[in-house]
């Protein structure tokens, strides 16, 4: 058994639903100290992380990642116990398999061979791991981050280990996300019976030309690595349940995916701007969970697809797909954020799990990153 693969199997043998740890970081931790990291532990609300550094020297590379883990879902419909980490047909299964507690392993152990071949490297190599990354992500990497932030510490690369790849291992490198906005919009109106409509105010009738002007709205064009920001419904409520009567209030929830050419500021004021213009009566809550943030062709992008390009035979394409990642708050102190791991595939998923043959590999890619940015 790989160094790799036994460790993977050592963390998916944890029940670290988040946000709780369940020991992976005080084995991660232990590891680590061996080899000369300084370690903090750093606990925010009930959450559990550390910041681990060995070196004072600049560039400073850093593994960002999380030991915590989604629910199982029905445990019954799984071919194996979820946290009983099973190889199955040159597969390993568990909770956490991709997602992604295989990518930690290979970190430390990809950090492990590096020293052992280049103990006197120049710069200096980190680890930022929290337990708070698939639940409400208040007390985890955010802080953490601020906390490097308030004393001056800043990153210059950063490889975040969430599952990019798509159809083969190697294939996407994420190199930026698109940021996420929320609104709550309530529109009012005047409930009464159906059959005397010049006494009531129909809020469904009110705000659908809005919604139709939201809609249709370009809000940018995009530019070279994002699509065009997208305004989403995701939930329209309204009615009493009775069919004789005219609600007094439509609630809409919405969403903005949007990219660097737009920013939370402009976008909300061209919302409002519509919806004033259509002279409706309404309250309107926002949401902001993340800014949009972007790693440009440079020094990491190019090192880390030469790796994998030597470990996996594959060319990678970058891409912003997907939903939110720590890597937004990262972005905030490095300015060379990418994100590179596992298929995709059966994350979150009954039975998910990682290729045996592509653990290995993964590691590979991530020493060979090593020696590209600290030679």
């Amino acid at each position: 058994m790989s160094a790799t693969l036994e460790l993977a199997k050592a963390l998916i043998a944890r029940k670290s639903l988040t946000p709780e740890d369940a020991g992976c970081q005080d084995m991660l931790i232990g590891r680590l100290e061996k080899l000369g990291f300084v370690v903090e532990r750093m606990r925010f609300g009930g959450v559990d992380n550390f910041w681990a550094r060995r070196g004072t020297a600049q560039p400073l590379v850093v593994f960002a990642g999380h030991t915590d883990v989604v629910p199982t879902g029905p445990v019954e419909q799984w071919h194996s116990a979820p946290f009983e980490p099973t190889i199955r047909n040159g597969m390993l299964y568990g909770r956490g398999a991709a997602d992604m507690k295989t990518s930690i392993a290979a970190f430390v152990v990809a950090v492990e061979e590096f020293l052992a071949q280049h103990p006197d490297h120049p710069g200096s190599i980190g680890l930022l791991i929290t337990s708070d990354e698939e639940g409400v992500a208040v007390d985890g990497t955010v802080k953490v981050v601020e906390t490097l932030q308030e004393r001056g510490e800043l990153i210059d690369y950063c490889i975040v280990g969430e599952p990019t790849s798509n159809k083969v291992v190697g294939d996407m490198i994420k190199n930026g996300r698109r940021g996420s906005l929320s609104g709550k919009l309530i529109i009012k109106g005047i409930q009464g019976h159906i059959a005397y409509p010049h006494l009531v105010k129909n809020p469904i009738h009110m705000v659908a030309p809005a919604v139709a002007d939201l809609a249709t709205t370009e809000w940018d064009k995009g530019n070279e690595y994002f699509p065009p920001t997208s305004w989403q419904i995701s939930n329209f409520n309204s009615g009493t349940g009775a069919t004789n009567v005219v609600p007094g209030h439509a609630e809409i929830l919405f969403n903005f995916r949007f990219s660097t050419a737009s920013t939370e500021q402009g976008l909300k004021d061209r919302v409002h701007a519509v919806l004033d213009r259509h002279g409706l009566d309404y309250d309107l809550e926002w949401e902001f969970s993340g800014k949009p943030y972007l790693t440009p062709k440079g020094d990491l992008v190019e090192a880390i697809s030469a790796a994998i390009e030597r470990a996996y035979g594959v060319t990678p394409e970058l891409s912003t797909t997907g939903g939110t990642s720590d890597g937004r708050f990262i972005a905030d102190i490095c300015p060379q954020v990418i994100e590179f791991g596992p298929l995709n595939a059966t994350i979150h998923k009954i039975n998910e799990c990682v290729g045996v043959a592509d653990i290995d590999p993964l590691k590979e890619t991530y020493r060979l990153t090593l020696e590209k940015l600290l030679k």
